[in-house]
């Protein structure tokens, strides 16, 4: 994760409107672009899971792989790109017409939002501590915290404004009101991917 220098923090609609003319992605963290870096071979691995549980369950058009942005609530400005997102119709409804996928602060929120913590403690500080508050302060109906690091997922339910946490370690099955059904256990999510 590299912070880009500008001369100054940037508004929500500079940001929108920011293009370097490179593939290059960006979260805003408190008005300051925040380089996302590809993310681990065995990260994608997991996301690629995660999706293929979500499609038995709900169409493709409801789910955003890595291409759907959030803006969240912060000191400054503040927008994030989740690993996953899955919509309500309403948010779904939102982003039609879009030139970019982006709900903003007016649009309905998703109903589940999972983020794969990739390595290091400012990751790990991110995805444990400030998108667990901006999620549950924007109203997310659920926030999946996968750790491939401590094989261990945690469902974070809004309730009352704020997230009730549950954890989830190895033959767990993932229990979740976005997936009730679900056989899928934390061992299985990051087992070896078929590689064995």
């Amino acid at each position: 994760m590299t912070k880009i220098s500008t001369s100054e923090r940037l508004s929500f609609d500079e940001y929108l409107a920011y293009d370097n003319e490179t593939d290059t992605r960006y979260e805003l963290v408190t008005g300051a672009l925040v380089e996302m870096p590809p993310e681990s071979d065995d990260n994608n691995d997991i996301a690629k899971r995660l999706l293929a549980e979500l499609l038995k369950y709900f169409p493709i058009h409801l789910i955003a792989y890595k291409d759907t942005e959030i803006e969240v609530s912060g000191r400054l400005a503040k927008c994030c790109l989740p690993d996953l997102m899955l919509h309500t119709k309403a948010s779904k409804v939102a982003l039609l017409g879009s030139a970019r996928a982006t709900l903003t602060r007016d649009m309905s929120p998703p109903a589940l939002i999972i983020e794969i913590v990739s390595p290091g403690s400012a990751n790990r500080n991110r995805d444990y501590r400030h998108k667990h508050t901006e999620y549950a302060a924007r109203g997310v109906s659920e926030y999946w915290i996968v750790d491939p690091e401590l094989q261990q997922i945690t469902v974070c339910k809004w309730h009352d404004g704020q997230y009730e946490d549950m954890l989830f370690k190895n033959q767990d099955h993932l229990m979740s009101e976005t997936l009730l059904n679900s056989e899928l256990t934390v061992a299985d999510l990051f087992g070896q991917h078929g590689l064995k």
